[in-house]
């Protein structure tokens, strides 16, 4: 990624509605580096704050005060995407120093990937070293790091199977 663009993005971001010019938005994050889809929607708040490549695919939404931040791991957002206000990812994170004066160690950070069609709930936390496959659910306020199969709703801290969505469907019809 290229940061002063990314610098820029947000700079220009801030002085434009919250929920109209997309294009300009894409036309941005795609000169910063990103790989953007069409008919990506992009709230104006959301922020993009790492060095690693970032994908987002086609008509994706991005909501209120989305933040995206981390090291050089690559961020992942796949097609059809819905993604609520105050979401984290956050690629970065540290080795644990015990004995040293910052228990915090050595920084790295972890690749996130998020299949297509997921819907990530206001408030998540998703943490590098996530991989969600197609059409997951993650509930509000969840805290989700590993691996989790597709077409499954994900919650609770920390974030752990709830069950397959299709259940959830047919239990919402009845």
């Amino acid at each position: 990624m290229r940061r002063i663009w990314l610098y820029v993005f947000s700079i220009i971001c801030r002085l434009l509605p919250a929920t109209r010019f997309f294009g300009l938005k894409r036309w941005l994050l795609r000169l910063a580096g990103a790989q953007v889809g069409d008919n990506v929607r992009c709230a104006s708040s959301a922020r993009f704050q790492l060095t690693g490549g970032l994908q987002i695919g086609a008509d994706t939404w991005i909501g209120h005060e989305v933040l995206v931040v981390g090291g050089d791991a690559p961020v992942r957002i796949g097609a059809c995407c819905d993604i609520a206000p105050r979401v984290l990812l956050a690629t970065g994170t540290h080795q644990i120093a015990p004995h040293a004066a910052h228990v915090a160690g050595k920084g790295y950070s972890l690749p996130i990937s998020i299949g297509d069609g997921c819907w990530i709930g206001a408030g998540a936390i998703i943490l590098g070293g996530t991989t969600l496959g197609p059409h997951c659910i993650v509930a509000a306020g969840a805290v989700v790091r590993g691996q989790f199969p597709g077409r499954v709703l994900i919650g609770g801290v920390p974030a752990r199977v709830i069950k397959p969505i299709d259940e959830l469907a047919s239990s919402s019809q009845s």
